[in-house]
């Protein structure tokens, strides 16, 4: 039986949009609002946006827009604010990055000079290769964390918002396990006491948002709120969570072929990975220690496959993955994928992919759609680990002993099924309501 929907507070006011990190993913998500906000670009990529939502039979061809069926937050009533190691304003920030265009970002400026950063809480010890002037000073965990929860309350007041959403855009930090401080909430907050080394940047941001009742999504692949200690502090505090890694270019890809030939039964012996990028992504993830966290959400998403259930095609798949840092590429990534699959009678067969692609600019609508589904997440009561975003992360969090899902296509029909059933509609089914028909 599918559970009664809950009941959906209305939008009202501002939302406030909080990004640790605002570099190029950032600078491209605020700069690109303002731009669709005043009638300068369309925003493609975005499902809150552009996707409608089929209600009821295809007879009936009942289709809305998503952002029309649903009470999301409107572009109009969005605030932005974040932090960042460099001082540099979303202007300049964006016109470091050099991901838009000056034509694009020119008639924003008066804008994006108005969005500045907060120093941000770092350590240099868990992103090797960045470093900048606008840190807050040393403190223990503890003041750091609590510095970070009265950032987000003076944020709240100086932008005369009525709520706020967290959405990480920061660099990848070292690949980090969950270690004893992360048990429950109890062991975590004496690690903040202690300064326990396994408590990263990243979960600071988490468990502020979190205690200041504020949804919070991770867009990287960070161990930040995917411990027990921060998933038990948000079924407590009746915040909605989400994560991992954001979804974009090569691992895209993945996630659309894999099923297409799974479900076609094709067998696939080899698939090797390689990016090249120049962007400040590209120069952390140069450093080992960073490109083991992105390499284990990048390597995940064949699981797909279900090997254990399809030995003889995907048993033995020798899977790859190479990021290389070039810095003449910019944002401007290029992936490639060479696939060893087989066919009828086991006869070897290739395909070849290049990807052209612009992280930022893919991640760019990702960070709306989140920061507005969140959101919706939060006025609808719906609390702890949000499952149903799954289709926008590399490495989906999910609730302890469940597995992770994917198949973009399963993710996508996931999320539009729980947000009709948000809207009060009935999931889509292709059973007939009579099953004798069938």
């Amino acid at each position: 039986m599918v559970s009664t929907p809950p009941t959906v507070r209305p939008h009202k006011g501002k939302l406030l949009v909080l990004t640790p990190g605002m570099g190029a993913v950032a600078t491209t998500f605020i700069a690109g609002v303002e731009a669709v906000r005043r009638g300068n670009a369309r925003p493609i990529g975005s499902l809150t946006q552009m996707q409608t939502i089929r209600i009821g039979p295809r007879s009936e061809n009942k289709a809305p827009l998503i952002k029309d069926f649903l009470p999301l937050a409107q572009l109009e009533d969005l605030e932005f604010a974040g932090w960042d190691v460099y001082p540099d304003d979303a202007y300049d920030a964006a016109a470091r990055a050099k991901v838009l265009e000056r034509h694009d970002l020119e008639p924003l400026a008066d804008f994006l000079h108005t969005v500045k950063p907060m120093p941000a809480a770092f350590d240099p010890e868990y992103v090797k290769r960045l470093n900048g002037p606008n840190v807050k000073p040393t403190k223990s965990k503890r003041e750091l964390a609590e510095a970070l929860r009265q950032d987000i309350r003076d944020s709240l007041a100086r932008t005369g918002a009525d709520r706020a959403v967290m959405v990480w855009c920061g660099s990848t930090e070292i690949y980090l396990r969950p270690g004893a401080c992360h048990a429950n909430i109890e062991t975590f907050e004496a690690g903040l006491d202690a300064n326990d080394p396994a408590i990263a940047p990243s979960q600071l941001y988490a468990y502020a948002a979190i205690m200041e009742g504020v949804p919070y999504a991770n867009g990287a692949p960070n161990l930040s709120a995917d411990s027990p200690a921060l998933e038990q502090l948000a079924e407590l505090k009746g915040v909605p969570i989400a994560g991992k890694d954001f979804k974009t270019g090569q691992t895209l890809m993945k996630t659309i072929l894999a099923p297409g030939l799974k479900a076609r039964m094709i067998g696939i012996d080899g698939w090797f990975s390689t990016n090249i990028l120049g962007n400040r992504d590209g120069e952390i993830l140069d450093d080992p220690e960073s490109f083991k966290a992105k390499e284990v959400t990048k390597s995940g998403v064949l699981d797909i496959l279900q090997a254990d259930l399809y030995p003889e095609l995907y048993g033995n798949l020798y899977h790859k993955v190479r990021i290389n840092y070039y810095p003449p590429r910019g944002d401007a990534k290029e992936g490639w994928d060479n696939i060893d699959i087989r066919g009828w009678l086991g006869y070897p067969m290739q395909i070849k992919v290049d990807f052209l692609c612009r992280d930022s600019i893919l991640a760019a609508p990702i960070v709306l759609d989140l920061a507005l589904f969140m959101d919706l997440a939060g006025r609808a009561g719906m609390k702890g680990v949000q499952e149903w975003l799954s289709f926008y992360f590399k490495g989906p969090h999910v609730e302890p002993g469940h597995v992770q899902e994917h198949d973009l296509f399963i993710q996508h029909m996931r999320l539009k099924n729980t947000l009709r059933w948000l809207g009060g509609e009935a999931p889509l089914t292709h059973l007939p309501e009579d099953l004798s028909e069938v």
